[in-house]
């Protein structure tokens, strides 16, 4: 899916009024009216969703999205921002969340809850983390990411961009990159492209049974010094026979290991603490 050419616009347009975009917050507004149409059109919001919006900003989405939503929610920090998306919207049909988003509990939301966003490029990497924890209250997520992200999010094996935010996410989420958007589609313009994202959660029967506390601390030593073998990263969690009895060489990298070997490594070792305390 590709944005549709965008209409001529004026880049300071969603800036009226003054606000002055805050480095500590990480605000780039999206501008760009073909892009902001594309991202709607793959959101595809419907009447009676319960759908949030991560970093509403100036309401450059926001508007689009409740033109087809019945209310929408917004989780903004900034203030001032805050303050204007009151005064353009009606108070009933966008409910707005104030606060730092990586402490806002999504359980307090609908089941079945969508999720969109230009996401802060400075905190989208523990977001995601932290939106991992409600993935089974969640329908679907939609979101504007720094374009390096979304290749890490998304690589395979043996990829250089293949890490720990890969396999955590490719085991909680189906994953699609829709398109690329370039810097002059923001105001101000970062210094990097974006890219659109689709996470759309893994039903229990899609995943493989796993210990998701182990997963994450086998994959997070793995990937703490991405250079080294597994035999060093992991010595502390396994010996190098029990890597091997698993399929998986001692010599290889973590970069090296499909998620399914991460999944096999994080029920041994659950299976093993089981076997210890019992």
């Amino acid at each position: 899916m590709k944005p549709r050419p965008a209409r001529a616009f004026c880049p300071g347009f969603f800036l009226a009024g003054g606000h002055l975009p805050r480095k500590r917050f990480g605000q780039h507004f999206l501008v760009d009216p073909g892009v902001i149409h594309a991202i709607a059109e793959a959101i595809a919001p419907e009447k009676g969703d319960t759908l949030a919006e991560i970093g509403p900003g100036l309401g450059a989405l926001t508007g689009p999205l409740l033109e087809r939503l019945d209310c929408l929610h917004a989780l903004e920090i900034d203030r001032d921002l805050i303050a204007r998306l009151k005064q353009r919207f009606c108070p009933e049909r966008l409910i707005v969340h104030e606060g730092d988003v990586l402490a806002f509990d999504f359980a307090r939301l609908s089941p079945g809850l969508r999720v969109a966003g230009n996401l802060p490029y400075n905190i989208s990497t523990p977001l995601l983390f932290h939106l991992s924890r409600f993935a089974d209250r969640i329908r679907d997520m939609h979101f504007m990411l720094q374009k390096e992200v979304v290749e890490r999010m998304t690589a395979s094996p043996g990829s250089p961009a293949y890490g720990r935010l890969s396999v955590m996410l490719q085991y909680r989420f189906h994953l699609e990159k829709l398109f690329d958007v370039p810097p002059e589609c923001f105001s101000p313009s970062p210094r990097v492209w974006s890219a659109v994202a689709r996470l759309i959660p893994k039903l229990a029967a899609e995943r493989a049974s796993c210990d998701a506390a182990a997963l994450e601390k086998i994959v997070a030593a793995a990937f703490s010094q991405r250079r080294k073998m597994l035999r060093n990263t992991l010595k502390p969690l396994f010996a190098e026979s029990e890597l091997a009895a698993l399929g998986i060489a001692p010599d290889k990298r973590a970069e090296d290991i499909p998620l399914a070997g991460f999944v096999a490594l994080a029920n041994f070792r659950a299976a093993a603490r089981g076997r210890d305390s019992s």
